[in-house]
């Protein structure tokens, strides 16, 4: 994951302010790859479903994916979903939290305890609530501090299990509550998953996460589970655990078998975490003791490492696996490379190349020693696993697993170590050589000594750590710093070839190269020197820090010729005979160059330099023929060699000015070659005027520098006036960005995103005509001239062109949002309201809705109408031209014919409602009188019924049937999508038709009230009567306020009646 994915966007606006961050601060935080690997693992894990952040003491970010220990402020982002966070779904997927106060968890813990709960609990203080309301508010805030008393448990790092909060009774166990089974069921679900949460941990998830960790993580894991294995034994056998087993047993619940799986997962948990911990024991004292040793006596330890690794592996139950092994193993490879930078100083390690470098060059020996003294002991542990029972045991894992990071750790010291040798090798510093040219080989050696110390200044003040195998910078300056070392080494080899040829005595030639010392044991200046080093050999070697003698020799007497010498004779004619011939054949090339034109004409009216590769092949061996000295050359060479500066210069300015001009033919706008065809054919005359001057003219650098001034200047002339039109044209081209329609909420409304485009609008158009200006002011042209017309009505068509463009963008995702089988939710919304003469729409689908859609299409012709037109030669505004552009109208009319398919659903839905049309429709009062006298709705066909009045049960029928329309339409769903694209809202349509029909039920229970109330007017306090004496309307009148209750309307004459 990189620092700047865009998922982080979300984040850091609200971090930002939430933190009181600021950009440094939070570049900080993304940049370091620890946190990054939180991220990813909190973006690209199901798993990952929390993430803390908070400020620490002194002001740096932390964050994990564990609750803190006592901060003074939590940031907590938390997924809704178990799912991985793209850029989509990432304002959806998040939930941030602040947390604050030195104890958060503990606060709500005391808060729900002590003081909500026991509130809830006391009936006096919900009388006036809804029935159900307190209860529910009570159980949800028991949840609420089980999850806090959850959460600050994990915090101490063991797990709490809650219980319900009421446990059964003897009485409860035998006869089991729905209520009480139910929350005693839940309870056991979530001891599950916390249980399962803690079973799934492993040990080697913060090496699959990209983190590095050591063996005392795995020591502390292992020790951290076994004490909360054991708590968790201990709230499984307490009391209450028997108590709640027990109840789950009586109500023979399904989830009685749960707990018993959950209690033998824990038992088998803790005998895992019994053994890793007790075969662990002697290795942790092991590394323990390690770690107080130096560095340089950890070598020795390596085999009781290793020996008490195999130890873990032989003598575990749970943990002879290889995966778990290669675990350990790789933690182990942490640690030891840990300690490995530790005592390199890390970053520091480069530092040592211009302090010490053979003490860090040691060190760094004993490092790698250190390693590989590891690696050996551990392949002697696996080859005797493989002798040892038959090879049963034996580790069956590739050892590539283990050593990845260190085997890459060891890479990285190889290289180090070579740039350390290069630098011991490079002591030139006391190179000090006599005779005739003996200063001028010093200073030589001098400069090359120099430019390797720069270069070791480099290496020395990197700010990066050299010893991190993942940081590739050192890689790649090593790399450089090695290729410099060569062009040095050339250098060195061309100076000591010189001092050798200057010697004439073979006791001078040994000083010489005895002086030079380690240097020659590079394998670049061994293969050149190879000659002269193979004669110092047979030469007794002189004390190095005596002179050596130059060209100028004592004289000795004459002996017969050695082999040897006479091998040197051959070798001294066949260099002579080699230069005098490379002499002729540079003085053949530079008289070739030096009679050629400076410049010369090419195709499509470009210029260009004549054999411009071989003019600085030539410059080049020029450089090289300066250095030699003791070279004849020829009178062209001699010439060249003499004006090799000034035609250096000449050809640098002379290639700039041929680079532009080119860029100036070749880039030419059809609208701008009018504009600078004077000035151009100007410089093409001034530039031509060098086709009849040669290298070897008098005065071509100063004519050279002459033409120079106009060139460029007229190159940045057109440079700049292209410039300003590429911008226009990317300004204008960024304009299909920008939303002329937005979503507020979940619909398409005028907002201020579309006021925002209509001001970049005005910007940027103000920005084209100022840019315009500019242009004319730089091409110097007439304002009235043809030529500039032209070049405005391009002006004109590019801001045109992106105007369309964003019409036709903005368009577009109307049409296509209007499609039923687009997925991109409703656009707009209206809603179906009822009253006493039936439902309708709000607004109108008839004229209201074209209306809405009309107004959305001329908010997007709006913008057109902003920048204003740059032509002079076109007349009207930009809108009024894109009114008649055809893809803009087809679109238009594409998005309007939509309207017809919509109102169609519409006409259907409002049929399916209209079910229900009756309760508005028909007359109360003529019902209920019908009721009464019939018992029942009268058909259509029937004319002469009898009279019946009604029962009861009639009323009861009557009721029971508006009951089942009330729950269908409770069944309504809240809102209808017609066509994909228009949302209709059902509720007001709901509210009103729930209104209806309880006026209907109210008819009936009303009538029923005005009769009990009539017969129990009649009855007498003193007179005893029958519970079930018929009232006044043969109703029983026990079974009527039975009724009248299930509908809930009481009589309070009942309950004044029961007092008294």
């Amino acid at each position: 994951m990189e620092a700047n994915d865009t998922r982080l966007d979300l984040l850091r606006r609200l971090l930002l302010q939430s933190l009181q961050l600021d950009e440094d601060k939070w570049r900080e935080l993304v940049t370091e790859k620890k946190n990054l690997l939180y991220f990813n693992s909190l973006f690209n894990s199901r798993e990952s479903v929390n993430l803390f952040l908070w400020v620490e003491a002194d002001s740096s970010v932390s964050m994990s994916l564990d609750f803190p220990k006592k901060p003074n402020k939590v940031v907590c982002v938390t997924k809704t979903e178990k799912e991985v966070i793209s850029a989509d779904n990432v304002s959806r997927a998040l939930l941030i939290e602040d947390l604050h106060g030195e104890d958060v968890l503990s606060f709500i813990t005391a808060l729900t305890q002590e003081v909500v709960c026991p509130l809830l609990s006391n009936p006096e203080n919900n009388g006036e609530w809804a029935p159900g309301a307190a209860e529910e508010t009570l159980n949800f805030m028991e949840r609420l501090k089980n999850e806090a008393l959850v959460m600050k448990a994990r915090q101490e790092g063991w797990t709490f299990l809650p219980f319900p909060k009421h446990l059964p009774d003897d009485k409860e166990l035998k006869s089991p509550a729905i209520k009480l089974l139910h929350a005693c069921e839940s309870v056991i679900i979530e001891w599950a998953g916390l249980v399962s949460e803690l079973l799934q941990q492993k040990p080697s998830q913060a090496l699959l996460d990209g983190f590095k960790p050591e063996p005392s993580e795995e020591f502390n894991f292992w020790n951290s589970r076994l004490k909360n294995l054991q708590l968790i034994q201990q709230q499984m056998i307490s009391s209450k655990a028997q108590q709640l087993a027990s109840y789950l047993q009586s109500a023979e619940g399904a989830y009685c078998f749960i707990l018993k799986q959950i209690y033998g997962e824990v038992q088998t948990g803790l005998q895992e975490a019994e053994d890793a911990t007790q075969n662990l024991k002697p290795l942790q004292e092991k590394l323990e003791e390690t770690e107080v040793l130096e560095y340089s006596q950890l070598r020795d330890s390596m085999a009781a490492v290793m020996e008490k690794i195999n130890q873990v592996w032989m003598n575990s139950h749970f943990h002879c696996k290889p995966c778990w092994i290669v675990v350990l193993l790789q933690e182990i490879c942490n640690l030891f490379l840990d300690r490995s930078r530790t005592f390199l100083r890390g970053q520091e390690v480069m530092r040592g190349l211009l302090a010490d470098p053979a003490k860090v060059l040691e060190d760094i020996q004993v490092v790698t020693l250190t390693l590989e003294k590891f690696k050996e002991k551990y392949i002697q542990c696996r080859n005797h696993l493989e002798k040892q029972d038959g090879g049963s045991r034996r580790w069956e894992f590739p050892s590539h697993l283990v050593f990845s990071q260190l085997d890459d750790f060891l890479s990285r010291m190889i290289s180090i170590q070579e740039v350390y040798s290069i630098r011991l090798q490079f002591q030139l510093e006391q190179v000090v050589l006599a005779g005739g040219r003996g200063k001028m080989w010093t200073d030589a050696v001098e400069e090359v000594y120099q430019d390797f110390l720069l270069q070791l200044h480099l290496l020395s003040d990197c700010q990066y750590d050299a010893s991190e195998p993942t940081d590739q910078s050192f890689p790649l300056q090593a790399c450089s710093f090695q290729e410099y070392v060569l062009d040095l080494e050339a250098r060195l080899v061309s100076i000591l070839k010189g001092t050798l040829d200057d010697c004439c005595v073979s006791s001078s030639a040994v000083k010489i190269l005895n002086m030079f010392g380690q240097v020659l044991d590079r394998p670049l200046i061994q293969e050149q020197l190879r000659p002269q080093l193979v004669q110092s050999g047979h030469h007794p070697q002189v004390d190095s820090t005596t002179p050596a003698e130059g060209s100028q020799c004592p004289p000795e007497l004459p002996d017969s010729p050695t082999p040897f010498q006479k091998i040197s004779a051959l070798v001294v004619e066949l260099r002579y005979s080699v230069r005098l011939d490379w002499s002729s054949k540079l003085d053949r090339d530079s008289a070739f160059i030096l009679e050629h034109p400076l410049i010369k004409q090419q195709a499509k009216g470009m210029m260009g330099i004549p054999f411009r590769d071989k003019l600085e092949t030539m410059l080049s061996e020029i450089k090289q023929v300066s250095w030699e000295r003791d070279i004849e050359l020829h009178p062209q060479a001699a010439q060249l060699l003499k004006s090799r500066c000034d035609i250096g210069k000449s050809y640098q300015c002379l290639s700039h000015m041929v680079s532009c001009y080119n860029q100036v033919v070749s880039g030419t706008l059809p609208v701008e070659l009018p504009l600078i065809q004077e000035q151009q054919k100007e410089i093409k005359q001034s530039l031509l005027e060098l086709t009849n001057q040669k290298w070897s003219s008098e005065g071509v650098h100063e004519l050279v520098e002459q033409k120079r001034e106009s060139v460029t200047a007229f190159f940045a002339m057109v440079n700049e006036a292209r410039a300003n039109m590429a911008t226009m044209s990317q300004i204008t081209q960024g304009w299909v960005e920008l939303p002329l329609l937005q979503r507020i909420g979940n619909f398409l409304q005028r907002g201020e995103a579309t006021e925002e485009s209509y001001s970049q609008l005005r910007k940027d158009s103000e920005e084209v005509l100022r840019l315009t200006q500019e242009n004319l002011r730089l091409y110097a042209a007439d304002d009235t001239s043809a030529s500039w017309y032209t070049y405005l009505d391009h002006v004109d068509q590019l801001v045109q062109d992106g105007l369309l463009q964003l019409l036709l963008r903005s368009l577009h995702f109307l049409s296509d949002n209007m499609k039923p089988q687009s997925s991109g939710g409703a656009l707009l919304q209206v809603s179906l309201q009822l009253d006493s003469t039936g439902s309708l729409f709000e607004p109108s689908l008839e004229e209201d809705l074209a209306d809405l859609l009309k107004s959305f299409i001329d908010d997007v012709y709006s913008a057109a109408s902003l920048p204003p037109r740059i032509s002079v030669s076109h007349h009207g505004g930009h809108q009024e031209a894109l009114r008649e552009n055809a893809d803009l109208m087809a679109l238009e009319q594409e998005v309007m014919q939509h309207l017809p398919e919509v109102r169609e659903e519409a006409a259907l839905l409002k049929a399916r409602l209209d079910n229900f049309s009756h309760l508005w429709n028909s007359n109360k009062r003529a019902v209920m009188q019908e009721f009464l006298t019939y018992g029942r709705k009268l058909k259509p066909e029937e004319e002469e019924v009898a009279e019946t009045p009604p029962t009861l049960a009639d009323f009861q029928r009557e009721i029971q049937s508006l009951q089942k329309q009330m729950s269908s339409v409770s069944h309504l769903s809240k809102n209808e999508l017609l066509h994909g694209w228009l949302q209709v809202e059902l509720k007001p349509f709901k509210d009103a038709l729930h209104l209806f029909i309880h006026n209907w039920i109210s008819m009936y229970t009303q009538h029923l009230l005005k009769l009990v109330r009539h017969s129990m007017s009649r009855r007498s306090v003193d007179e005893e009567q029958d519970e079930d004496k018929k009232s006044s309307s043969n109703f029983p009148l026990t079974e009527t306020i039975m009724l009248l209750e299930t509908v809930g309307v009481e009589v309070p004459e009942l309950t004044t009646l029961l007092q008294s």
